[in-house]
């Protein structure tokens, strides 16, 4: 399950995950999410997206890598 917090795209920028919804139509599971740069969007993409692994850089690496909080237990 996708947790609220700030995550890092695997090309550096960072993102604030609001929480998930279900598609109106499809129910399939989104993730609702804010950029933390620029105008500060408000974008959807599909969970299934949102966790895959991606090749970049000779490797393979998650999409989004969750950021850990300061003071304590993540």
């Amino acid at each position: 399950m996708i947790q609220p917090g700030t995550y890092r795209h695997f090309k550096g920028n960072s993102y604030e995950v609001i929480g998930t919804a279900k598609h109106s139509e499809t129910l399939e599971e989104m993730v609702v999410y804010r950029a933390l740069y620029g105008e500060y969007g408000l974008w959807v993409r599909p969970a299934s997206m949102w966790e895959e692994l991606v090749a970049f850089g000779g490797k393979t690496v998650r999409r989004f890598e969750r950021v850990p909080q300061d003071g304590g237990g993540e």
